[in-house]
């Protein structure tokens, strides 16, 4: 049967792009790996290559068409043995026969670029939360509100209300951001708190540390943090120890903030978490939220904390929308963690992203007889070790999961505080399901293998429950 080729897209961000050019044209036979288009984004160039053989039987885009939706069929290739009948006038879309060639450039390589037109929608999904614990008071109106919304929300509401909070980084004025969490806030507060600045992360990071120090209140946006590496003397030597060296004369309140961990095909140079590195560091605050709710209030507690507080967020979960309570200056306190679903036969901490394969796991698990308690630690420092002790003392059991790797990770730590504070109450070991020892593949069936799953969440709950 006919095979649409659909428009493809180089990160979970990336909504329409520009079919360039074809390289074949219509009647032209095509082999598994041919390059038969070229497409344009804001940020890259990729190849699209074909996955089957046959014949490119009709080109439903023509070369130079701009805003071309992700998923759009662009060109239907016909099988060998095939002829033109078998196409629909209509062809619908399908599996794509296409895919970008992975020796592409990187999708979130946003290091340069003239800024384009701001994009008016994003993409938005729900994802299940059972049985998560109440926080608010009954009666509470809850608003469908996504993770990207509930950030900007967060710093537009910190910024209406002390004068000192702005906001500096690459593209988040002009652009409002690369992945439009600033959306609207240079219309709204205009360049003086709206500030781009030039693609050097060590000299914008030290501005905005500089500033602190000096009495202001800097959001730092980082493009992506794999980027703040390059300032990371910044952060730690500078904004982490300065108040401690100055005998506490000088304080250092600013948030680093951007997106963080794994995206999707970006590589080993865009797919790392840091948070187990930047909670290493005494000075520093640092938060992972996975709810909309949870980055709304922890961002705004965030800029009001007098300390550097590294706010780390995840690309994928920025279309995702959760419910947001609706109350006047909602915010949650840094260092409280979240018990998302009560349980009594073991328990399963994580944070972030992680939280979707714990949740996921949890549910499964429950049709198998086992009931998991998921506790969303929020803040990776400083660390809720009691809740977390609670739980153990409660189910005797712990899986941790969390994307970065394994050595010296958060996992760890969780298990070194069981061991000293929970040991007699343990009946199996704490076992750590993480993102693999390795660099991230940019392969997609690679990069699946090289991140945790729910299977294995499953799989190390049925170990440490004995149910194998």
């Amino acid at each position: 049967m006919p095979i649409d080729v659909l428009m493809p897209a180089l990160s979970p961000t990336m909504e329409e792009g520009k079919l360039a050019r074809w390289l074949k044209k219509e009647g032209d036979a095509v082999a598994s790996g041919d390059v038969i288009a070229e497409i344009e984004t804001d940020k890259a160039t990729m190849e699209v290559e074909a996955v089957d053989e046959g014949t490119l039987a009709r080109i439903l885009v023509p070369e130079g068409t701009e805003a071309v939706k992700v998923n759009t069929p662009i060109a239907v290739i016909l099988a060998d043995g095939e002829d033109a009948s078998a196409m629909s006038a209509e062809p619908k879309a399908g599996a794509p026969a296409s895919e970008p060639d992975l020796a592409a450039p990187q999708a979130e390589a946003p290091k340069s670029g003239a800024p384009k037109p701001a994009a008016k929608s994003v993409e938005t999904r729900r994802l299940e939360q059972p049985d998560p614990e109440p926080e608010f008071a009954p009666g509470t109106v809850m608003v469908d509100t996504t993770v990207r919304e509930a950030l900007r929300d967060a710093m537009a509401e910190e910024m209406r209300r002390d004068d000192d909070v702005f906001v500096m980084g690459e593209e988040v004025a002009e652009y409002q951001g690369a992945y439009k969490v600033t959306q609207g806030l240079l219309d709204e507060f205009g360049p003086r708190r709206v500030i781009d600045t030039p693609i050097t992360e060590h000299g914008f990071t030290g501005l905005g540390v500089g500033a602190a120090l000096a009495g202001l209140k800097p959001i730092v946006e980082f493009m992506t943090f794999n980027f703040a590496m390059q300032a990371i003397d910044q952060i730690i030597n500078s904004a982490a120890k300065t108040h401690y060296m100055s005998g506490g004369q000088i304080g250092c309140s600013i948030v680093f903030r951007g997106p963080n961990g794994a995206a999707s095909r970006v590589a080993a140079q865009h797919s790392q978490d840091f948070a187990a590195w930047y909670s290493h560091v005494p000075g520093l605050k640092v938060i992972q939220p996975y709810t909309a709710a949870d980055a709304k209030g922890l961002l705004k507690a965030a800029i009001r904390d007098p300390n550097p507080i590294v706010f780390l967020e995840n690309e994928i979960l920025y279309g995702h929308s959760f419910p947001v309570p609706k109350i006047e200056d909602f915010t949650i306190p840094i260092g409280k963690a979240r018990i998302a679903r009560k349980g009594t036969d073991v328990t399963i901490v994580s944070f972030g992203i992680g939280m979707t394969y714990a949740l996921k796991a949890a549910d499964e698990l429950k049709g198998e007889g086992i009931d998991a308690e998921v506790i969303d630690l929020r803040t990776i420092r400083p660390m809720d070790v009691d809740t977390i002790v609670t739980s153990v003392r409660k189910t005797g059991r712990c899986v941790t999961v969390e994307e970065a790797w394994p050595q010296c990770s958060v996992s760890s730590e969780i298990a070194a505080q069981l061991m000293e504070k929970a040991f007699d109450w343990l009946d199996a070991p704490v076992t750590r399901v993480t993102g693999k020892d390795i660099p991230m593949p940019y392969a997609a069936n690679l990069e699946k293998l090289a991140l945790p799953s729910v299977k294995e969440v499953i799989d190390a709950v049925r170990a440490v429950t004995y149910r194998d």
